[in-house]
């Protein structure tokens, strides 16, 4: 059985492949959000400037974020490469890492006045980095021996070289290491003190926001803006780099403004969008109505630059990173007496976005009747018309008769219907833990209404797709990365992550199939 795959441009390899890495950072970081969060309610209670000081509880903050903090990211990552032997390594390898960058401070510290020494460098980047190099190394060494051991002695050289490899990479982390780690927080530091003193943090929305609607923000929030906004949240008690990205208002703002002065299904589908974003911290769910006209990124990133410019002026913080970016999680991180700041950012940020959303989406309002009038849908034609101006497939299935692909978000061809029979569905996104749960959830509500009991319906991240995915449905900005992943199965791609047509039609292909096979 063989499937065709889909020819990519450069454009779009590129933009797979920083998604991808994105992804990597995502991965290593996010399952340990509940760790940040538990960091950020022991900042927020017993240092100094907390809400109940406590001297001897407040102990716990820096080791929490020193050790901790990093090694449950250098175990992640190792463990996504190579399960839980990278994981040690990986772990082993940070360590060294963490104790260098220490050494490499308190010898630049001894040449320092004391009111001008340097602070702890705390090893998130370079967790990032250990972690994959410790890992494919490893799993690369045990490729060398694995089946040449004698019997009986297979768990000493597991040990002793996962032992022995860990040693090696820690020195590893000590000295190179640290000392790159060191000097590229020392850049960034810098860049970001530099657009702060001059005020010109408010441009990074020019990069956020486009970067956010093409799923590229997680190499820009994970891999940047989450390990300086700790670093600086563990000197200062909070950051407003934890703000930059996670902000809600200007999605929010985009998705009111369709709700008001947008067309068809994009209009229907507004308000419900709105709610979960805003609420729900599922921001993924605006992408596809900023990309139906690209022109309106152009409001996001003024909604953007105003909500940081507003908590420039303000003193708007965050204790530590909100994940997901609801308004809910936001207010739960928020510093001590920055609540004004922090939700005046995001009203005005909100309101921003919507003014300019709505003078676009007036203007070109003829035209977008008139190519409703044609197509009867005008949210899919205009996502049709964004694909082709991006030049790349916009599929919605293939199929698994030579990859036979149908349509933009396109229909399941009746010939491929009973040729595979489906029994795992997999919603997947990038990170595994928001759009996909949401898209799953609903698509599990529609095939147990349709009688349909043993199909299960699961989300994950692209990452972690496997060979046993009968379909796999994604947004249609991945696909092409799951595609790659999981090759033999049937893949859809949908653009709304509420309540896509493509569901239905994933629906009435598993209840063709039981009726077939009744």
């Amino acid at each position: 059985m063989t499937t065709a795959s889909v020819p990519a441009s450069g454009t779009s390899k590129a933009r797979v492949g920083v998604q991808r890495f994105g992804t990597f950072l995502s991965g290593m970081i996010m399952p340990n959000i509940p760790a940040l969060i538990a960091w950020g309610i022991f900042t927020a209670f017993f240092i100094g400037v907390g809400w109940t000081p406590n001297a001897d509880l407040a102990t716990i903050v820096g080791p929490f974020i020193h050790y901790l903090l990093p090694l449950l990211i250098a175990y992640t990552g190792g463990s996504i490469i190579y399960g839980i032997r990278g994981g040690v390594v990986a772990s082993i390898a940070t360590m060294g890492a963490i104790a260098g960058s220490d050494l490499l401070i308190a010898q630049i510290n001894a040449d320092l006045p004391a009111d001008n020494q340097l602070g702890q460098v705390h090893m998130f980047i370079g967790a990032m980095i250990m972690a994959p190099i410790a890992a494919y190394s490893m799993k690369w060494l045990d490729s060398l021996w694995e089946g040449k051991i004698k019997a009986g002695f297979e768990m000493l050289v597991n040990m002793f070289s996962a032992g022995i490899w860990g040693f090696v990479m820690a020195i590893v982390g000590f000295y190179p290491i640290a000392w790159l780690v060191n000097g590229i927080m020392q850049v960034l530091s810098n860049a970001v003190n530099w657009l702060v003193d001059y005020n010109l943090l408010p441009l990074t929305s020019i990069i956020i926001e486009p970067a956010k609607v093409f799923f590229l923000n997680n190499a820009i929030n994970h891999g940047v803006l989450t390990p300086l906004g700790v670093s600086e949240a563990a000197d200062t008690g909070s950051s407003i780099l934890f703000l930059l990205e996670a902000n809600p208002g200007p999605g929010v703002g985009l998705l009111l403004a369709f709700t008001f002065f947008g067309l068809g299904a994009a209009r229907a589908s507004a308000p419900g969008a709105a709610v979960i974003q805003f609420f729900g911290g599922i921001h993924e769910v605006y992408f596809p109505y900023a990309l139906m006209k690209p022109i309106l990124i152009l409001a996001l990133i003024g909604g953007g630059m105003t909500g940081v410019t507003t908590n420039m002026l303000l003193g708007g913080a965050l204790r530590a990173p909100a994940a997901p970016g609801s308004i809910i999680a936001v207010l739960a991180q928020t510093a001590q007496g920055a609540y004004f700041a922090v939700i005046l950012s995001v009203v005005l940020s909100a309101a921003v976005t919507f003014l300019i959303a709505a003078l676009i989406l007036r203007a070109s309002r003829k035209r977008d009747l008139a190519a409703m009038a044609a197509t009867d849908d005008a949210f899919g034609a205009a996502i049709t018309q964004t694909e082709a101006a991006k030049g790349k497939s916009s599929d919605a299935l293939t199929g698994l008769r030579g990859g036979a692909a149908t349509g933009v978000e396109g229909g399941i061809e009746p010939a491929t219907m009973t040729e595979r029979e489906i029994k795992s569905i997999v919603f997947a996104c990038d990170a595994g833990m928001g759009s996909s749960a949401m898209g799953a959830s609903v698509l599990r509500n529609k095939i147990k209404k349709a009688g349909i009991e043993d199909v299960t319906v699961v989300n994950k991240a692209i990452a972690n797709l496997d060979a046993s995915a009968d379909l796999v449905i994604t947004q249609n900005q991945l696909t092409e990365r799951a595609r790659q992943k999981t090759p033999g199965a049937v893949h859809v791609s949908v653009d709304n992550f509420m309540n896509s047509p493509r569901y239905d039609e994933v629906v009435d292909l598993v209840r063709a199939q039981h009726e077939d096979g009744a």
